[in-house]
């Protein structure tokens, strides 16, 4: 049964993701993994950091952990739901205009961030924010 095994260290999470069998790069995206097996890699393993935003049982510690680094990242980021509001406020103002409107498609991004990004400067972004707002 998915979701009940564990992912116990970088290489086997980094295996999993390349692996060509469905089932195992499924296992990458929803099995969890101790905080410290994250942990390892993201320093290990850098290219590997979206996939640890992609997992849906990733903590929102280590998403703040990811937080930090490149637009690509961010951009797995900014459409988690269980973000902090710390981290939509942070992402909504994001140079990167893919990852704010990663942001204002988010159901779970604050209506005042929605506002807000119904007047960014990126037409994308903007009109995102607005089909979100009017869907709510």
């Amino acid at each position: 049964v998915q979701g009940l095994e564990m992912i116990h260290s970088a290489e086997e999470f980094v295996a999993l993701r390349d692996s060509s069998l469905k089932d195992e790069c499924d296992r990458a995206a929803t099995d969890e993994a101790p905080v410290s097996v994250w942990k390892d890699v993201i320093d290990k393993f850098p290219e590997y950091r979206k996939w640890v935003a992609h997992n849906k049982t990733v903590s929102l510690e280590i998403l703040t952990l990811l937080y930090q680094f490149e637009p690509d990242v961010r951009r797995f980021i900014s459409v988690k739901r269980k973000l902090s509001d710390e981290l939509f406020e942070l992402l909504s103002k994001d140079l990167d205009a893919v990852v704010r409107q990663g942001i204002a498609s988010n159901r779970k991004a604050p209506i005042s961030i929605i506002s807000k990004l119904m007047q960014d400067e990126d037409k994308d972004v903007s009109r995102v924010a607005k089909y979100n707002f009017e869907n709510r």
